[in-house]
């Protein structure tokens, strides 16, 4: 039951290490808090045998590492939207550019028969 826990507290901290390198860091919440019960469940019963493995603390250091690196990204990382004035010339542009090359079609040369 310990190697149990210990497996998938190592499992979802690497998850938690996964999710929280990537843009969408946030969801690395849940498989941290998966691995920190997980951890925890190992860590109780290897205290309750007497024997506690070093891989238990190191797991849930991990944990931890990785869920400070997910509030640091979720406090100081902010969506930026560009100059929207810009994109809608382009998008103007874009537009008249396409109704230009539709007109200069020659569609009179073609036999639909």
């Amino acid at each position: 039951m310990k190697q149990l826990f210990t497996i998938l507290a190592m499992t979802a901290a690497i998850f938690t290490v996964v999710f929280s390198v990537l843009p969408f860091s946030n969801l690395a919440i849940f498989p941290a808090i998966a691995s920190i019960f997980f951890t925890s469940m190992a860590y109780y019963l290897s205290k309750k045998t007497g024997e506690v493995k070093k891989i238990i603390p190191f797991i849930f250091l991990l944990t931890i590492i990785s869920l400070g690196l997910t509030a640091y990204k979720a406090i100081f990382t902010k969506a930026e939207v560009t100059n929207m004035q810009v994109l809608k010339e382009k998008e103007a542009e874009s537009k008249e550019k396409a109704i230009d090359e539709l007109e200069d079609l020659d569609l009179d040369d073609i036999n639909l028969e």
